[in-house]
């Protein structure tokens, strides 16, 4: 059973939902934009907030979850590689879907992310090969 992933990959969820409901709503004003951003530079902030989170999310809570079905790790490593994960997508979200310009979020957003991505692939690598090298 896959507890910790759950945890947080329903927590994204809720920021995801949060994202989707930000492009909708950038769409709905007065020029009711249908599709594209429509030259909208808020708009266009909105679709890209949501966008990001859809490209780096998913693999991001397969890879936990991969590290989670193992079995090797700390449950607190775990929950340390998850929360970050979910500041890391909060602090970007926040910095491109609600503001015009918010360095800091955008910023150490991304670079959460990344570093995240790199932790958690050099420890499934580890786990494969590792496993490979017993066989």
């Amino acid at each position: 059973m896959l507890t910790i992933t759950s945890l947080y990959a329903g927590l994204l969820a809720l920021l995801f939902l949060a994202l989707s409901v930000r492009v909708v709503q950038g769409r709905s004003g007065p020029q009711g934009v249908g599709l594209g951003d429509g030259g909208n530079a808020g708009l266009l902030r909105r679709i890209r907030g949501h966008g990001n989170f859809a490209e780096y999310t998913p693999l991001s809570l397969i890879l936990l979850g991969i590290l989670e079905l193992g079995g090797t790790l700390p449950v607190w490593l775990l929950h340390v590689l998850g929360l970050t994960l979910v500041v890391a997508r909060v602090l970007h979200g926040i910095a491109l879907s609600f503001t015009e310009k918010w360095f800091f979020g955008r910023f150490y957003g991304t670079l959460l992310t990344f570093i995240l991505l790199a932790v958690m692939a050099a420890l499934c690598l580890w786990r494969g090969i590792a496993t490979l090298l017993l066989v």
